[in-house]
């Protein structure tokens, strides 16, 4: 304990005195009177070591920066490949995509918006990939819209929301025939945005909480059967006509699009075969 009261007083003197030596010989400096050359080179040798021991110079920081953010954003990118990976995998588990001949592909551009948000995308695949034109793209969740334009390389999807777009649709356990559209019947009530409106047929009725899930299409072009579109979140008064219409929120929110699946191909490869009723 005596021994480290004396060290610490003696380290200060050597400090100060270090100090003191720097401002006499950067006073003698600036005054030209005295040749400092040798004394600045003995300086910089004393407090080289010094210099290096308080910590690193700024160059040496900045790689040590530089390192850092790049092995940052090597994480980063390497967990979100994962994630897609996991997204591509949830895709081709899928029980209501069974048969279907998918490309997985990822958003790469958002075209203009609409008043229920994009009302197109661009996917990384195209004509090079097997994609064509009116062919259903889908999440793990359901329907995202269908393919309006093909390049080599890309392709344009319009997104199920959009203007253009019209669904025809079964609804509940007992497969209501309707249609699904941003675009309200006659005489009903506009959608609020990020919803769609159903338009069942005449007789149809409509329960909240119904699964809306497609008709289908020959060849299953452009939408195949049984993909889900989403749910049915309210039921319109019919106010004079035949039939309710409905409100659908759709299964897939278009602000979270990332990895999709393409549908490539019909899930039946050979024709259908015949039979004769009541044999």
């Amino acid at each position: 304990m005596t021994r480290d009261r004396h060290r610490r007083p003696r380290g200060r003197r050597v400090v100060a005195g270090l100090a003191v030596a720097t401002a006499l010989v950067l006073a003698l400096d600036l005054s030209g009177a005295v040749d400092t050359s040798p004394v600045r080179g003995l300086a910089a040798a004393g407090l080289g070591p010094l210099e290096r021991a308080v910590g690193p110079r700024e160059d040496e920081a900045a790689r040590l920066r530089a390192e850092n953010t790049r092995l940052t954003t090597r994480l980063a990118d390497t967990e979100q490949r994962l994630a897609a990976a996991e997204r591509a995998d949830a895709l081709l588990d899928t029980p209501t995509l069974r048969g279907l001949t998918l490309v997985a592909a990822r958003v790469v551009g958002v075209g203009p918006s609409g008043p229920a948000g994009p009302e197109r995308v661009t996917l990384d695949v195209g004509a090079r990939d097997g994609v064509q034109t009116d062919r259903a793209v889908v999440t793990a969740d359901g329907l995202v819209g269908r393919v309006v334009a093909v390049g080599p390389w890309t392709c344009d999807v319009l997104l199920l929301g959009g203007r253009e777009v019209a669904v025809g649709v079964r609804v509940g356990p007992r497969g209501v025939l309707g249609e699904v559209s941003a675009a309200a019947p006659a005489g009903a009530p506009a959608p609020k945005p990020g919803t769609l409106a159903l338009a069942p047929v005449t007789g149809g009725a409509l329960a909240t909480g119904d699964t809306v899930t497609t008709l289908g299409s020959p060849g299953d072009r452009p939408f195949p059967a049984g993909l889900v579109v989403g749910t049915v979140t309210a039921v319109d008064d019919a106010r004079g006509r035949p039939t309710a219409g409905g409100v659908v929120t759709p299964a897939v929110a278009p602000a979270t699009l990332d990895v999709v699946g393409v549908v490539l191909g019909e899930r039946r490869a050979q024709p259908r075969p015949s039979a004769t009723a009541g044999g």
